[in-house]
């Protein structure tokens, strides 16, 4: 059930899908933050910004990532995505591995989730 009391934070390396759950999300109802924190070098970045209520970690390898967009990375590049986004995969609420799922399965994964969340006051 969508919510006006909580903020909803996706954040993962590039191609792993943020802005297509975000928007299937925010068609819900859901108010999301777009965190992009795999291009700061500031560890908790993605918290100085947006504070969000619910954080959601999409994770992709190099190999699915790279199909889904051009990239002009290198797996070193990949490499240092992760180790950016380390401390919010530490902090997330909900992880979802979105090599082997449809753009329709990482929502309803995330939905499933969000129906049951409670904020911490």
């Amino acid at each position: 059930m969508p919510s006006d009391r909580f903020v909803v934070g996706v954040v993962g390396p590039c191609g792993s899908g943020k802005s297509t759950l975000i928007a299937a999300l925010e068609a819900r109802g859901f108010v999301c933050r777009h965190i992009a924190q795999e291009h700061s070098h500031v560890q908790d970045m993605w918290r100085r910004m947006s504070d969000p209520d619910v954080l959601i970690f999409l994770q992709a390898s190099f190999p699915v990532c790279s199909a889904r967009r051009t990239l002009n990375w290198s797996e070193a590049d990949y490499a240092e995505q992760q180790r950016r986004l380390a401390h919010a995969l530490a902090r997330a609420d909900l992880i979802v591995d979105t090599d082997s799922l449809t753009p329709g399965e990482v929502a309803a994964r995330a939905l499933d989730f969000l129906s049951t969340f409670q904020p911490n006051p």
